[in-house]
């Protein structure tokens, strides 16, 4: 029979939990339609009463055993659960490991294989079981083939290609995974035999020695007099190459909190367990920090250009749609010793002033990533960049610019990555990873995080649309920018401009210069007050050493940590600072001198409504949002109806937190985070507000 949605009308309705020895499922009730087989098309248009309705009842796994979400990976019916096997295999590191997940699988097979009286099955259903585990497996294999690398030995291949000569000898996936055995011991063999050519960087990325006494011709990248748009094309063509090759499932709150460990049995890259998120964490923070270095390191007349070099830059990007390049160097720009240069600032023209507002305001606190997940969403997999705000007339011209003139080119999209690392850290700190007393995986907890993976992967392909290459001389001097840490810029801003007293702040020019500077506080989660030198990327060269010794500079701490980091960018730093962090919590305490107590940078809190429809598809109720220390009641509740899918003005809504015996009722522009009870949980509702 064919199959259809109900047109306009809701087509699932929970009806409740079902509880079975190691699993809790979820149970809908879903609505279809079909025609009979056996009516012409014919006869089915001209006569309605062909439509026949059937109520359906779908099961969902809310917690189970890990033995039992491996058994899930097939249906009751033995058939393979495409969706249920992709959230499954991009979440499983959360609870799991991969040696310890292919072992199950395997045992699985082997006892459905035996007969045994342990698996109580028709022998058709059986089989159809065992033929959906050998299917996931080749699903494992092609998405994921990182989890099978692990050399020098391969000890998952080699425990997969045992399991196939034993048990499907002349099968497709027999084949596939010897073949890849083979070449993948080849390749460790020839690897080996090599006189090593190659040095190992900071983001776990192997480039070629470079020969020092070649020295190259760099005037073409010398600020401020470059080509504003290749410069951002080449440094789309960096983000691109980082992003395109990123693991989506290193983002995970759980898996991105253990970065700092070694990579594991299965599955390990160069540069921990998230080493492909590290590189563009580090990338972000090289660009933060070369921003932050060209400017401080010119004189006086070449700094005004050189920022305003970097606001054009920073337009293209924008054009690009590479919005992590793009949130880099306006990081960079807002951090503290280049936000304090008053004078500089002031000396910007007014034009080049408001294309910056217009660029900082995509990522500001005000919007609260608001802005940021709209332009995702009109843009991720569009041709063209079309999104602007009503007042940002300077990026309407440039994206107008680019309309014109640009043809039938198309670009790709690159995200900041840092607001989708802030939703899985939300998830990972909001949501228990176990239910029951039983310690049930929470299986829901990772349906909501692969929802923000599978966006994730869909940007990945969209970035593919850049057709752009890299030139090394841009590389080569991007490399040779010397890089200075916090307490190095910030000594060495002062010295630009010295700090002016506080009680000379109310004259015109000091309040023109304040007015002009930029923002002071950086509004995402790579927070300038909470930088670390452990996630930034420094370079050793010759060039710096020899600069920073004309300055009387120490050597640069590529070896070493930095013992102070209040004032530079940092993407990782920020992300590590939430309350579930303690150590990070407790490092950032020791680098902050000035503070006597440590508040969280942020609560996590849970926001839920009453208005009727929202459940109609199986939608969890309660949604997780971050609270920042400045955030308005209707910001957040902006965020809530965002997270929520409600339509209308935040002024349509009321805001309470549920406590025990009341609700705490919060005015529409009361600060939020110094309003809620912490004594108790965390847990919001929205509500439309009542007409008077």
């Amino acid at each position: 029979m064919n199959i259809d949605a109900a047109d306009g009308l809701p087509t699932w309705r929970l009806w409740g939990e079902e509880r079975t020895p190691g699993a809790i499922f979820t149970v809908y009730l879903k609505k279809v339609r079909y025609h009979r087989p056996n009516k012409s098309v014919s006869e089915q248009e001209d006569n309605i009463s062909h439509l026949e309705w059937e109520t359906v009842r779908v099961r969902l796994v809310k917690a189970a055993t890990l033995n039992k979400l491996v058994e899930c990976l097939a249906s009751d019916e033995g058939e393979l659960e495409t969706t249920y096997v992709n959230i499954f295999l991009a979440t499983y590191r959360s609870f799991s490991t991969a040696s310890q997940v292919l072992g199950l699988l395997i045992d699985r097979y082997k006892l459905l294989a035996s007969d045994s009286d342990e698996v109580e099955l028709p022998d058709c259903i059986r089989q159809l079981h065992m033929k959906t585990l050998i299917l996931s497996l080749h699903v494992w294999l092609d998405t994921y083939p990182e989890d099978f690398v692990d050399p020098p030995k391969f000890p998952a291949l080699q425990r997969l290609d045992e399991f196939c000569k034993e048990n499907v000898p002349e099968s497709e996936l027999a084949v596939r995974v010897n073949h890849r055995l083979e070449r993948l011991l080849q390749e460790v063999g020839e690897s080996s035999a090599r006189v090593p050519t190659a040095v190992l960087h900071n983001n776990g990325d192997v480039h070629e020695i470079v020969d020092s006494t070649k020295v190259t011709d760099l005037s073409e990248y010398k600020f401020p007099h470059i080509n504003e748009v290749l410069f951002a094309e080449q440094l789309t063509c960096m983000d691109m190459d980082l992003f395109t090759r990123l693991v989506p499932h290193q983002c995970l709150g759980s898996v991105w909190a253990r970065r700092g460990e070694k990579p594991g049995a299965i599955g390990g890259l160069a540069g921990g367990a998230a080493g492909s998120v590290l590189a563009t964490v580090n990338q972000f923070n090289a660009v933060s920090l070369r921003v932050i270095s060209t400017i401080l390191v010119q004189a006086i007349p070449d700094r005004v250009a050189i920022i305003t070099t970097w606001i054009k830059i920073a337009q293209e990007l924008r054009v690009l749609k590479n919005f992590s390049s793009l949130k880099a160097i306006v990081s960079g720009l807002q951090s503290n010793p280049i936000h304090r240069l008053k004078r500089t600032w002031a000396g910007l023209d007014k034009d080049t002033y408001q294309l910056f507002s217009e660029l900082a305001r995509i990522f500001s606190e005000e919007n609260n990533q608001f802005a940021q997940r709209e332009l995702l969403m009109r843009e991720g997999t569009a041709k063209f960049a079309n999104t602007v705000g009503t007042n940002d007339r300077q990026l309407q011209k440039a994206i107008q610019r680019q309309l014109n003139q640009s043809g039938t080119i198309s670009h790709g999209t690159i995200p900041y990555l840092g607001t989708f690392l802030t939703d899985l850290t939300m998830i990972d700190t909001a949501i228990p990873d176990f239910v029951g007393e039983q310690k049930l995986i929470n299986f829901d907890k990772r349906r909501r995080e692969f929802e923000i993976l599978a966006q994730i992967k869909l940007l990945q392909s969209a970035a593919n649309g850049y057709s752009f290459k890299l030139d090394l001389k841009f590389e080569e001097w991007f490399n040779s920018i010397p890089v200075l840490d916090d307490k190095e810029a910030y000594d060495l801003s002062c010295q630009l401009e010295q700090a002016a007293p506080s009680n000379t702040l109310g004259s015109a020019d000091s309040a023109k210069s304040k007015k002009r500077q930029g923002h002071k506080k950086n509004d995402s989660v790579a927070s300038t007050n909470s930088g670390s030198s452990s996630s930034s990327f420094y370079l050793n060269t010759s060039h710096e050493t020899s600069w920073r010794s004309s300055r009387g500079l120490s050597p640069s701490p590529l070896s070493s940590k930095s013992s102070s980091t209040s004032s530079l960018v940092s993407l990782d730093a920020s992300l590590g600072s939430t309350a579930t962090s303690g150590s990070n919590a407790k490092h950032q305490q020791s680098l902050d001198s000035s503070s006597t107590t440590m508040e969280p940078e942020f609560y996590v809190i849970k926001v839920t409504t009453d208005c009727q429809g929202h459940a109609k598809e199986g939608q969890v109720m309660y949604k997780s949002i971050m609270l920042s220390n400045n955030d308005r009641t209707h910001q957040v509740v902006r965020q809530a109806m965002l997270k929520l899918g409600l339509e209308g003005r935040p002024d349509d809504y009321s805001f309470a937190q549920i406590l025990p015996q009341k609700e705490l009722f919060l005015p529409h522009d009361a600060n939020v985070y110094y309003a809620v009870n912490t004594a108790h949980d965390l847990n919001f509702i929205v509500r439309r507000a009542k007409k008077l």
